[in-house]
């Protein structure tokens, strides 16, 4: 993948690479960075491993900085500078990470001393183009995600060279018709795993990257860059539209060959919503968690029968990729007959060989299972599925309490550790729910003092990542109880309404 992406940098020298903020970089330009930030990379070479953690913006220096890492032969790993400190320091004492490279004027002041190495890598360039590749293996970590962690612990997913081929092989065997041409929509947060296949797959194409501010309300982000840049493929979690449903009426997108939406479960009426937007779009909804890189399905509707795939008004998933085993399981992790419900196992060179560091989330999350006298390696999903006759998946819910909150995946267990940390007596239960756009919010019922609740949002706004913060925290004096002594959470949700 890596050697495809150097040649086809070289080849498209004077084609445009990147639009940043209304700018545009070539792909000579995105060279001459890569090179710059390897240079800087090669005076770190006897730190204590290959880790690089990166302070992402929305930046040519930050994609640039990916790059240089991986033709290094060496791990990205993308910090969110909106992120709390809290979180990102958690995350470099579980890598033990001791390079970061950041663009602000001084370096992060959350990293302390848990970094030696840190380097501004602001307006890096060299004057001459290397983009060798130094040796790596298969095994090789190519980045580290973390994903919310039940525990109060982000839970981090690294990928692998392989892994990450896997993907790439059998998503582009879904027939994409891709070219130079062709402009691509960045919409996510480096530490959101479909960012990495909008800033991979384009350029194998040699196309151009059209990407989406952090700053300012993302939605309307999104909406300006389909106004100034036209992108003829766009990758999107469901949510953009929910926002953007008001403005839906206005939008003609002529020149949109591809919607991919991802990250979140889709409603048929988003998918027919967006369809009169973009006549001319094929449209794909695709599935993975982080744990089998990126996607692992996916469905296509075929606009000529008209009718959308769906189970209670939710799209179809699809089927697997090629090299991906799907199956559907009891609670025993057996498999279940076609039609009959159960969790999503998943299988394959695409699925990771387990958490970093975290043995004990690896032998629950992580299960042999015995198929045709061929034993093999799942990760349960805690998807809830189907199978239809015709072989299509079709997603039904959660078989615990994580929710997908604009795409990112959230552990209600984690808000609930961190929020009972702090509160020290009582109980608190984490609630998702969608609000009147449709968009999942998260509701938090908390015991104890009341004249705490204010010191506690606060607590939450600085120790959590803003998808994950509570809009409001409810007192309750007691949290009500269901016949087996559990708490009774729609006895808590009626509290909502």
């Amino acid at each position: 993948m890596l050697e495809k992406i150097r040649n086809s940098i070289l080849a498209q020298a004077n084609r445009n690479a990147f639009i940043i903020k209304d700018k545009t970089y070539s792909y000579h330009d995105f060279a001459r960075c890569i090179t710059g930030i390897r240079q800087l990379l090669r005076n770190f070479r006897n730190t204590r491993n290959n880790i690089v953690g990166v302070y992402t913006e929305d930046s040519i220096e930050t994609y640039a900085a990916i790059y240089a890492i991986w033709f290094e032969g060496m791990t990205f790993l993308p910090l969110n500078p909106r992120f709390p400190d809290i979180r990102n320091q958690e995350i470099i004492k579980q890598t033990g990470t001791n390079i970061l490279l950041f663009q602000s004027v001084n370096p992060p002041s959350s990293v302390g001393d848990l970094v030696e190495n840190l380097e501004c890598i602001k307006g890096v360039v060299s004057d001459t183009v290397d983009l060798s590749l130094n040796p790596f293996s298969d095994d090789d970590i190519l980045y580290i995600l973390f994903t919310s962690g039940s525990t109060g612990i982000p839970k981090g997913v690294p990928i692998s060279r392989k892994n990450f081929r896997a993907f790439i092989d059998a998503f582009l065997e879904n027939g994409y018709m891709w070219n130079e041409d062709d402009r691509f929509l960045q919409m996510f947060d480096f530490t959101f795993d479909v960012s990495v296949q909008c800033y991979t797959v384009p350029l194998l194409f040699g196309a151009c990257i059209c990407t989406v501010p952090h700053e300012g309300i993302k939605y309307l982000s999104v909406y300006k860059v389909f106004e100034r840049h036209s992108p003829t493929v766009a990758i999107m979690v469901p949510s953009v539209l929910i926002f953007l449903r008001p403005y839906l009426k206005k939008i003609h997108l002529p020149d949109l060959r591809y919607t991919l939406f991802t990250g979140e479960s889709v409603p048929v009426s988003i998918v027919e919503a967006w369809s009169r937007c973009c006549p001319n779009a094929v449209i794909d909804d695709c599935y993975g968690p982080t744990e089998a890189t990126i996607y692992c399905l996916s469905y296509r509707w075929c606009r000529h029968n008209g009718k959308i795939k769906s189970y209670n008004g939710i799209v179809s998933i699809g089927k697997p990729f090629m090299g991906v085993t799907a199956l559907v399981a009891d609670d025993k992790n057996k498999p279940v007959p076609a039609g009959v419900k159960g969790e999503l196992l998943i299988a394959g060179d695409q699925v990771t060989k387990g958490y970093l560091n975290d043995e004990e989330k690896n032998l629950s999350a992580f299960v042999t299972v015995t198929l045709k006298d061929k034993k093999q390696l799942f990760y349960r999903t805690g998807d809830l599925v189907f199978v239809d006759e015709q072989g299509d998946y079709m997603y039904c819910g959660r078989t615990d309490y994580q929710v997908q909150v604009h795409g990112f995946r959230v552990e209600l267990g984690e808000i609930e550790y961190r929020a009972k940390h702090f509160m020290q007596t009582g109980n608190c239960v984490a609630l998702a729910r969608p609000n009147k756009s449709g968009n999942m919010e998260i509701f938090l019922f908390a015991e104890g003092n009341r004249e705490r609740i204010p010191e506690l949002m606060a607590y939450l706004q600085s120790a959590l990542p803003y998808y994950m913060q509570p809009v409001k925290i409810i007192p309750v004096d007691a949290m009500p109880l269901n016949e087996h002594g559990k708490t009774d959470r729609k006895a808590l949700i009626a509290l909502m309404e």
